[in-house]
């Protein structure tokens, strides 16, 4: 019980690419890329194992940014037709390529990397990919006029590199949602149908991370204009307990998300973010065992996953470490409070 994972991405490494940065460009090319990918998701393995995560990942190094690292190897995308565009709601404003023909996968984009990764860990091996309401959130529409309609054609796409990756030996698929918490009347209209339709016929756990945003000065200030308690999970949570999704990634730590709406989701398993990655403080094994008992007046130990409240890839790398630890060391103090460690 109380099995430790990471929401997704953490820090790239100085060789790889500039620290503490989001879209930061590779800083090697072709097969000293690839050596330098493989060589930064060994640190992370073993930084995790050493920490005591018991679902491990790759810390998405092998892709510069968890929505484009996807789209990059997708066709009827023009990445020279930059369309400006607002994105969370025009939380923030970036140039982005558009879609302008049908969209298809040109063969495996995660394949060699999920090989690699396999091949390197004895732990569960969890996988994200960008849900497909946050890639339409992403990316600018010139072909299919509807959102939902775009939706559906990437989550075709999404199934496709899912079943895939399944096959090589993962064991937890996570679709990237932060767009539910800005769209909630679509995420019920279509985006529990399009991420039905991205896990058809998989039979490894799937699960839908849910977060209000990396630790960026943005996302930051729009937190501080939601008042004194954090309700969006309030509006969702119900048609998601309904879904056939097996997890739910949730924001907890040091947030102002009431843990009450977790008993909202009593029918799932629940990744409970205990580790928040919008501060260089490094928590305390008690600090993150306190937000893991707190979460237990919700969710019962059994179906809680005490994880990161998003993904550490602006932080610097001695920091995510640093908390790695915390969320191991967490978990075990109160594993040891039930018995079970």
């Amino acid at each position: 019980m109380l099995r430790t994972t990471v929401a997704g991405s953490l820090p790239k490494p100085a060789w790889l690419a500039e620290p503490e940065k989001l879209w930061a460009p590779w800083r090697l090319d072709g097969a000293e890329l690839e050596r330098g990918q493989q060589d930064a998701a060994l640190v992370w393995l073993k930084e995790q194992e050493d920490a005591g995560i018991d679902i491990v990942s790759n810390g998405e190094q092998f892709r510069e940014h968890f929505v484009h690292g996807f789209l990059k190897h997708i066709d009827g995308i023009d990445w020279n037709k930059m369309t400006k565009m607002g994105i969370r709601d025009d939380r923030y404003v970036a140039d982005v390529p558009t879609v302008t023909g049908p969209v298809r996968r040109r063969g495996s984009v995660h394949g060699a990397e999920v090989r690699f990764t396999r091949s390197h860990t004895d732990h569960k091996l969890k996988f994200t990919l960008p849900g497909p309401m946050t890639i339409c959130d992403t990316i600018a529409d010139a072909h299919y006029g509807k959102r939902a309609d775009m939706a559906m054609a990437f989550a075709e796409l999404l199934n496709q590199e899912a079943r895939e990756l399944e096959a090589l030996g993962v064991d937890l698929i996570q679709f990237d949602e932060p767009a539910f918490n800005v769209f909630m009347d679509d995420v019920k209209d279509w985006g529990i149908a399009a991420l039905h339709r991205a896990i058809e016929g998989l039979g490894c756990k799937t699960a839908v991370h849910i977060c209000y945003g990396y630790g960026i000065v943005e996302n930051i200030d729009w937190k501080k204009t939601l008042g004194a308690e954090w309700r969006q999970y309030e509006e969702i949570f119900p048609a998601i307990n309904e879904s056939r999704i097996d997890q739910v990634s949730l924001e907890c730590a040091n947030s102002k998300v009431p843990l009450s709406l977790i008993g909202l989701l009593k029918d799932k398993e629940v990744m409970v973010g205990v580790i928040d990655v919008a501060s260089l403080e490094v928590e305390s094994a008690e600090q993150v065992a306190a937000t893991i008992r707190s979460a237990m007046a919700y969710v019962d130990p059994e179906r809680m996953f005490p994880c990161t409240n998003c993904g550490m890839a602006p932080l610097p790398r001695g920091v995510a470490a640093g908390k790695l630890e915390a969320l191991g060391a967490g978990a075990r103090l109160v594993r040891a409070e039930l018995g079970k460690g």
